[in-house]
């Protein structure tokens, strides 16, 4: 029982005892890490952008989440979730205790940065968008490939009015259109 604090711990940060978020979090990651991102949109397949991956596709969620007041509870477990996981996998990487907590601050940081501007990229024209993909996705720096920009812009507009069409229920199951 003196433990009990130790067993909660260790059960949340590797996804049991009931984390509700683990399901949608699991379904960002993984639309995120498809490849068409990555070989048609050209955006980094590196470190770097696989966050920044993860963060436009879980911008789009958190968006969808933020349209419903019952959304509130759902948007916060799963950041928690994000939390959870950049901190494991900063510490993969070798990231020591003592900084991890100022790394951890600053992707907090640019996922409300990106957040923003995927939200207000989404309400303007494409040009706005776009330019929110470069500076977020491309880290300021247009691809050479021609149609990159336009192929992500296009399947981030399509999943984000798809979204608007899934349950609050079937999407904290995980359920991504």
């Amino acid at each position: 029982m003196a433990l009990g604090w130790l067993k909660q711990g260790i059960a949340r940060y590797f996804g049991r005892d009931g984390d509700e978020a683990l399901p949608l979090y699991n379904a960002v990651v993984l639309r995120a890490r498809e490849p068409h991102w990555y070989l048609d949109g050209a955006v980094p397949d590196t470190v770097d952008g696989r966050f920044d991956m993860i963060a436009a596709v879980l911008s789009l969620v958190l968006i969808r989440l933020e349209a419903e007041d019952a959304g509130a509870g759902p948007a916060a477990r799963i950041t928690e979730r994000f939390v959870t996981d950049m901190d494991g996998q900063l510490r993969e990487l070798g990231i020591g205790d003592i900084v991890v907590g100022k790394h951890i601050g600053r992707m907090m940081a640019m996922l409300g940065g990106r957040l923003t501007a995927y939200r207000e990229g989404l309400a303007g024209d494409d040009a706005s968008f776009d330019a929110a993909l470069v500076r977020n996705l491309y880290r300021g720096e247009a691809p050479d490939a021609p149609n990159a920009v336009s192929h992500v812009r296009g399947a981030l507009r399509t999943l984000h009015e798809r979204l608007a069409d899934v349950s609050l229920a079937r999407l904290t199951l995980g359920e991504l259109p």
